[in-house]
């Protein structure tokens, strides 16, 4: 049996190839022991621990003309991160704006999903870039009322690489040490999926057992591989092509152990109030997002320097290009959430013990998206069984 049981579907049809930056396809998992799984999973996003603190928000396109919507302002959050390159090529080109007309876009920077969650229960942001495992607690802890995934965004971009020395082959890994970015976190699940599925057993609170999980910070994982504290790490991206140029193999992409090379990496969230209240907004910003991925489709050498000066500005420090280029290119940015592969890494959270069932039915709200799908005469994308009831 594969590791990764999502259920499969058939895949949209693509117009264009883009080169060196990935496929656009249309189109989580958390908590741990020792605490209840919900609160436990609020301390999950997929690449950062937790931290409550945002970048000030920053006001996009002061010159904004054009039609009047029914919100004078739209709060945007999401990270500084090359899985977030709808928001950050968007901006930087100004394609929300331009759907935005008069409504002044807002953006606020963030360093984790929980913070992201927070600020967005707290009408600090309205729609929200963010990781599945994030969005999942979001949805639950508030029994299904703070949010609604509204559209997908990023697919891809997590690999599991290895100190060649140390591991030659998927064999090799009993008795390694591993990292992944924090408990509970997206990939700490699909590591642990996958170990049991290869005849494993790991501990999935304490990390100990066959293979030794170690949870690290992605900031410091590439100091801990050079030290060689750990043989490994199942990370996203651009961390993984960091300790590749620090001498580590890719030993397996994680988008192999999937249906159709698929899995959500980042989505497309918003305030169930906002939803509600800003309906036309909202579909303003979903245009933007469709718009930017076709422009990512189309431009993909521009768009890939846009998302370095973006990350440039909002960190202050640029991506070298032998990191850059292999993290850009593993990413697949699309429109579709692909809501089964959701679903699915929900599932292996719960089967490895980080995480209760949650019931996830009316997460998805994909009318808006949909219609604007229908607009551009492209094919509608599925919510599995969980959208609006």
């Amino acid at each position: 049996m594969a590791p990764h049981q999502a259920p499969s579907r058939s895949n949209p049809s693509h117009r264009h190839s883009r080169p060196n930056a990935g496929r656009i396809r249309r189109s989580a998992a958390a908590a741990a022991a020792g605490l209840t799984a919900v609160a436990l999973l609020s301390a999950c996003s997929y690449g950062s621990k937790a931290d409550n603190k945002a970048d000030t928000a920053a006001t996009v396109g002061n010159s904004a003309s054009g039609p009047k919507l029914s919100a004078d302002t739209v709060k945007i959050g999401y990270f500084a991160n090359l899985t977030h390159g709808t928001p950050l090529v968007g901006l930087q080109e100004g394609l929300f704006q331009k759907e935005l007309g008069a409504t002044q876009v807002k953006t606020q920077v963030f360093n984790a999903g929980p913070a992201e969650i927070e600020a967005l229960n707290a009408g600090s942001i309205d729609i929200g870039w963010i990781g599945p495992s994030p969005a999942i607690n979001g949805y639950t802890k508030s029994d299904g009322k703070s949010l609604k995934i509204i559209g997908g965004s990023a697919s891809g971009g997590v690999k599991l690489v290895v100190n060649p020395d140390r591991i030659s082959s998927l064999d090799d890994l009993k008795g390694k040490k591993i990292a992944t970015p924090q408990l509970g976190n997206t990939q700490d699940v699909a590591l642990l999926n996958y170990l049991a599925g290869k005849g494993f057993k790991v501990d999935a609170a304490s990390g100990a057992g066959d293979v030794s999980v170690v949870r690290t910070d992605n900031k410091v994982t590439p100091d801990a591989y050079k030290q060689g504290s750990i043989d490994g790490a199942w990370v996203p991206e651009p961390t993984a092509s960091k300790l590749v140029t620090l001498g580590a193999k890719v030993l397996l992409n994680e988008k192999d152990v999937w249906p159709d090379k698929k899995f959500v990496i980042t989505n497309i969230i918003v305030s169930q109030k906002f939803l509600k209240e800003h309906p036309d907004v909202v579909e303003a910003v979903l245009r933007g997002s469709v718009n930017t991925n076709a422009f990512i489709q189309a431009s993909p050498y521009k768009a890939k320097a846009d998302a370095n000066a973006a990350i440039k500005k909002e960190t202050g420090t640029a991506l070298e290009p032998a990191v850059l280029d292999p993290a850009w290119a593993d990413i697949d940015f699309l429109d579709d959430p692909l809501a089964n592969t959701l679903q699915a890494e929900a599932d292996h959270a719960v089967t490895a013990g980080l995480l209760k069932k949650p019931n996830l039915n009316g997460i998805y709200d994909l009318t808006l998206l949909n219609k604007v799908l229908a607009a551009q005469g492209q094919p509608p994308v599925a919510d599995a069984g969980l959208g609006a009831k």
